[in-house]
């Protein structure tokens, strides 16, 4: 079967590659037929996954996973939020990984303790066969950490030099991509929705 995903970024389209392995799921990038981005308007990952997957799926004709998905840093009031891929660009500076973990860390100096900079990743999957599909399937997955004061590791994308997870001792930048799929917000999120797809969809 295959589904469109409703994003364009690559590093997105690995993980969720690895991870829909099991049902022998082909996903195909939106830009891949160009299907031009939907608009992401609303507060919460939820929403802007609705939207994203009814979009995707209304230019496809056929069936569309949105992920929606950012860092909410519990002293910034849960920002970046919903704007953590434009979180640079949100305070005047260029778009891109590097700026946005920048301007976290600026936005963060008042805060040095580490008990002062719990945050989490959040994952909101959201898949539906058709744009008008009455019973979308939801998915939702967090991995909570704490805010490195610098970035630390090579491995993965957005802000994944800064969120340490205190139990494995490492940023997830530090982790391999096996190990960060098996703990990760969209891992989480991704077991969930190849459970309902098996379950409401019939697949596998």
């Amino acid at each position: 079967m295959k589904l469109v995903l409703a994003s364009n970024n690559a590093g997105k389209l690995a993980e969720l590659q690895a991870l829909f392995a099991p049902l022998g799921l082909a996903l195909v990038r939106q830009g891949d037929l160009g299907i031009p981005e939907a608009e992401e308007p609303h507060r919460t990952f939820l929403e802007n996954a609705l939207a994203k997957a009814r979009h995707a799926a209304s230019l496809a004709a056929g069936a569309a996973i949105a992920d929606d998905s950012g860092l909410c840093v519990d002293a910034l009031g849960g920002a970046p939020g919903v704007r953590s891929a434009r979180y640079a660009e949100d305070h005047g500076q260029a778009k891109g990984d590097a700026t946005n973990n920048r301007v976290l860390l600026d936005k963060l100096s008042a805060f040095p303790e580490a008990s002062q900079r719990s945050a989490r990743f959040v994952c909101a999957l959201v898949a539906v066969r058709s744009a008008d599909d009455p019973q979308p399937l939801v998915a939702m997955g967090r991995w909570a950490g704490v805010i490195w004061p610098a970035p630390r590791g090579d491995a993965g994308f957005g802000y994944d030099p800064l969120l340490y997870i205190p139990e494995l001792e490492r940023t997830v930048a530090e982790l391999s991509p096996a190990d960060k799929n098996e703990r990760s917000h969209r891992g989480l999120a991704s077991r969930e929705m190849l459970r309902q797809m098996r379950e409401v969809w019939g697949l596998g």
